[in-house]
């Protein structure tokens, strides 16, 4: 093990697929996202789940993923180190051995119904009637390109017999090239290999037939802008070996391929435009097996919702508010500030709807409209589409609000910080506190007062707060007048002293969105003087859609 691997979350297939994607130095800023334990959030959330998906090796070192389930509240954290399952996997699961006698996993927790998702990785072993994992390495990750779904339990059976294949049948082929929803499974394996060792279950999400099936034996799937961490492409750098999991959510019937996986860096047949790789899998077998899973899913289409745009409104030179109204005149349903959107819209050119996430920006109290405050990317398909072509009086189809990125309960002081277009969550959180009398630091990085987004609408809230609200403007890049008529407060990013030197109170929460690596570099530095975990909360976006 080189003193490299030994001191960075990432191993070197990672870093060498960073760089290649022109990511730069991730592990610089990432840290503080990957922990070698569970952070009390996300051990509530795994012990909610009915299932985990697990990926690790067989006897004969094949890569497999799958699903273990169990009755309510089967996955139980003793500690914030370790995760105990009281299930264990039937006898023709591909992976029931290799867990009967102990092995090195990764494990993702995924709940369908809210698009939320938790990674783990550790050394699984058999713990009274089920397993217990001895946690390496987690992270969280963001809801993009999950597609949602409701559960219900249906009464367990004696499933088919499984069958082993070196090829897909044609049914098979037609289960693939309809899927939406993928997991993979992935692994780095040195001796002595350090905190990145290990297995990575993942999830890739799409319209149906982003898998493109090429014939029996190969697939291609495409690879979306994502975290930057690159941790399934980074393992099939080190290890081709691969693992993937398709769910016939209907029957409850899991179909798990195994193979080896290259990484095609500038996909040329225009398979996927959105795709910035694709990752090619030789089939080596698969195992299917109908009706595994005593959980069913369902697409909860009664419970979207159309909304006609009733305003546009330019807010900085590449970001516009977009205001949608009910169209059967009926209240929305409340958010809580922080909340996001999962919208879904017809685009020309795709031939399903295309869905995202969007935070509210707008405050929570009013119910006649919702406000999602939008960012056009280059390269966004949505956010090109909604900037570029969506006009007042036109529909979208929208979801409950959801989100778990809200503000902390009780009276204790606010700080709440954002980078460009993450300050969306933050505005919806002064409305909230300004309206409970809470005492708020609102501060907000902008390129130049061109890109600052919703800055009135924020003056005039904290000119209402008559004291309790307060703020602070950084413009890493203000113009020559700007620079003159000192229109923001500092020149330059925000750091953590800058966050500290405010003296918000011992007992103030900071709240932090923005990019991956502004808040990792804010967060560390909050860590590192001393700053509660528990009072740091955040939220990243990646590269935009």
């Amino acid at each position: 093990m080189s003193m490299t691997d030994a001191i960075t979350p990432f191993h070197a297939g990672e870093r060498e697929a960073q760089a290649r994607a022109g990511a730069g130095d991730v592990a610089s800023w990432a840290a503080g996202f990957v922990r070698d334990y569970l952070p009390e959030q996300h051990r509530a959330f795994h012990t909610a789940l009915p299932f985990l998906v697990l990926a690790g090796a067989d006897d004969g070192g094949r890569v497999w993923t799958t699903l273990i389930e169990g009755a309510d509240g089967f996955v139980r954290s003793p500690d914030p180190h370790s995760m105990a399952l009281h299930a264990a996997l039937a006898a023709g699961d591909p992976l029931a051995a290799a867990c009967a006698a102990g092995t090195e996993v990764g494990a993702l927790g995924i709940d369908l119904a809210t698009r939320r998702r938790n990674r783990f990785s550790g050394y699984l072993r058999p713990a009274g009637g089920g397993y217990l994992i001895d946690v390496r390495q987690t992270f969280g990750n963001c809801p993009q390109y999950i597609v949602e779904r409701a559960w219900t339990r249906h009464a367990a059976g004696t499933p088919p017999p499984a069958r082993l294949t070196d090829a897909l049948s044609d049914r098979q082929r037609a289960l693939v090239g309809a899927a939406d929803t993928l997991f993979i499974g992935s692994g780095h394996l040195r001796p002595g290999g350090g905190a990145a060792n290990g297995f990575d279950a993942s999830h890739r999400g799409g319209a149906p037939g982003f898998v493109r099936v090429i014939d029996g034996t190969h697939l291609q799937i495409p690879d979306y802008p994502g975290n930057n961490y690159f941790n399934t492409i980074g393992n099939l750098l080190a290890d081709p070996r691969v693992g993937l999991l398709f769910v016939d959510f209907e029957t409850g019937g899991l179909l798990h391929v195994t193979g080896r996986a290259t990484i095609d860096w500038q996909p040329s047949d225009g398979h996927d435009p959105q795709a910035r790789r694709t990752i090619n899998v030789a089939i080596d077998a698969v195992l299917d097996r109908p009706g595994a899973m005593a959980l069913r899913w369902f697409r909860p289409e009664a419970a979207t919702r159309p909304l006609r745009l009733v305003r546009r409104e330019v807010e900085s030179a590449s970001i516009t508010s977009f205001h949608f109204a009910p169209v059967d005149g009926r209240p929305l349903a409340p958010f809580e500030a922080g909340q996001h959107l999962p919208v879904e819209l017809r685009i020309p050119g795709q031939a399903n709807p295309v869905g995202r996430t969007y935070s509210l920006s707008g405050p929570p109290a009013e119910n006649g409209a919702y406000r999602l405050t939008v960012k056009r990317e280059a390269l966004g398909l949505v956010s090109r589409y909604l900037h570029d072509t969506l006009r007042e009086g036109e529909l979208i189809a929208a979801r409950a609000p959801a989100g778990d990125f809200v503000m902390p309960r009780g009276a204790a002081p606010l700080v709440l910080v954002s980078a460009g277009v993450g300050l969306t969550p933050m505005v919806a959180m002064l409305h909230a506190a300004s309206a409970q009398g809470r005492r708020v630091w609102f501060v907000h990085g902008a390129r130049s007062g061109r890109e600052h987004a919703l800055r009135a609408e924020v003056e005039r809230l904290v000119a209402q707060g008559r004291g309790a609200l307060r703020r602070r403007y950084f413009y890493s890049q203000p113009d020559s007048q700007e620079r003159a008529g000192r229109d923001f407060d500092r020149a330059g990013r925000i750091t953590a002293a800058d966050l500290l030197d405010l003296d918000a109170g011992d007992d103030a929460h900071y709240l932090l969105c923005g990019p991956s690596r502004f808040v990792a570099d804010i967060r560390n530095g909050l860590d590192a003087a001393g700053v509660a975990a528990a009072r740091i909360h955040v939220e990243t976006f990646g590269p935009g859609g």
